[in-house]
């Protein structure tokens, strides 16, 4: 099969809105709601299955573990059989095991799905955030790589708040029906995108026997996985945690946190293009420990929100960052597996956080996950502060 890449556009273009550029949003955005629509409401099925905190855990864990471990390969694959062939079949798969869901009878056959379901996600992931840097201009990466993530966090505005409110209306099965759906409308979506014959990079670079990551994307990938730990405790277990502290606005946290995300677009891209990492990863860090810690606190609904303020201006903040960071110095013909190292590694944070905060919950209470997530991103600053002082000694 040839390779393939997303056509490029002429030298010293800087137009970030291309036909294909808004074609992989709107497909973005339908495969991240029909996750996020199940990111809230698998927690609860397995408690319909009768599982306890434990289960919860490994049942989500599970998953960004698989997709933790095809990510590399996928990288490989995006160079080798093109960005179309990854994409439409980590689609694909991701379609049909979200719409079997509703059909499982028992955790371990939920179990095995999940694993299915973390090798869909994993190539589709992987390879849409391959196609939105192709497409986007270098000059302009920072701030279209914001635009590229609104698309995910449009979906989180409606998406978990959504689940949750058909999950009270609708069986189990019609809810994860809908959301392959959704899957299969990205499928289609993703159908439609131009591809054409790449280049190779004008560098050479050296082939390592075991390809699993890219190096010059692993300290913002290092940090990202410090930042996702502590989004693990929140997407698997706060619904649970607010319904046991007597708070019930869980809907619109989720509706909150996902609309601080968006206005953080206004800015976060442009920021980073003008100003770099320096000046945004500690405010925005600060951000993330301080949601953590009204987490922990919990009284009211009034503090929830907060929290919900804080987490989605921080996250929406660094994470895009992060992700353009990752991307910035490796070769063209690496920005692939770039990306899979970047997305590996925040699989790699929801997945321990998940399963983590399962045992933690389990023993010691919902409110040490937040503890946790919160030492968590402490220790994300004193590992930033250390890579900013290596990077300036090696006149990085």
């Amino acid at each position: 099969m040839d390779k393939a890449i997303v056509t490029q556009r002429p030298q010293g273009s800087d137009k970030i809105w291309t036909r294909d550029f808004v074609i992989i949003c709107i497909a973005n955005f339908f495969i991240f709601l029909g996750f996020q629509m199940t990111l809230p409401t698998i927690p609860l099925f397995v408690e319909y299955l009768g599982g306890n905190d434990q289960l919860i855990g490994i049942v989500v864990g599970i998953f960004t573990f698989s997709a933790l471990i095809v990510r590399p390969f996928a990288g490989q694959i995006l160079e080798t059989k093109g960005r179309k062939f990854v994409f439409l079949i980590g689609l694909s798969l991701f379609v049909v095991t979200v719409g079997a869901f509703g059909f499982m009878v028992s955790i371990f056959m939920l179990f095995a799905l999940r694993v299915a379901q973390g090798i869909g996600w994993g190539f589709s992931t992987t390879a849409s955030g391959t196609i939105a840097t192709d497409i986007i201009p270098a000059s302009r990466r920072g701030e279209g790589m914001g635009f590229y993530g609104l698309s995910g966090n449009l979906a989180l505005a409606i998406g978990p708040s959504l689940g949750l409110v058909l999950a009270g209306k609708l069986s189990f099965q019609t809810l994860f029906l809908l959301c392959g759906a959704l899957g299969l409308g990205a499928v289609f979506l993703a159908s439609s995108i131009h591809y054409k014959k790449g280049e190779k990079s004008a560098v050479k670079t050296t082939t390592r026997k075991l390809d699993i990551y890219e190096k010059t994307a692993l300290q913002p990938s290092i940090l990202l996985f410090f930042i996702t730990v502590t989004f693990g405790g929140i997407a698997t277990f706060l619904p649970l945690y607010s319904l046991k502290q007597g708070v019930t606005g869980i809907q619109w946290y989720f509706l909150i946190y996902a609309m601080a995300l968006l206005f953080t677009r206004l800015y976060a891209g442009r920021l980073y293009d003008t100003k770099g990492h320096k000046f945004i990863y500690i405010p925005s860090a600060l951000c993330i420990f301080i949601a953590m810690l009204l987490l922990a606190w919990l009284p009211n609904n009034i503090v929830l929100y907060t929290a919900a303020i804080f987490y989605g201006l921080g996250f929406g903040t660094v994470q895009p960052a992060l992700q353009a960071w990752s991307i910035e110095k490796a070769e063209r013909n690496r920005k692939g597996m770039a990306n899979a190292t970047f997305f590996s590694f925040f699989d790699l944070g929801v997945g321990i956080g998940a399963i983590t905060f399962g045992q933690i919950g389990y023993l010691f209470g919902y409110r040490s996950i937040y503890l946790t997530s919160a030492l968590s991103i402490f220790i994300s600053m004193i590992i930033y502060l250390y890579f900013l002082k290596k990077n300036e000694r090696s006149h990085l």
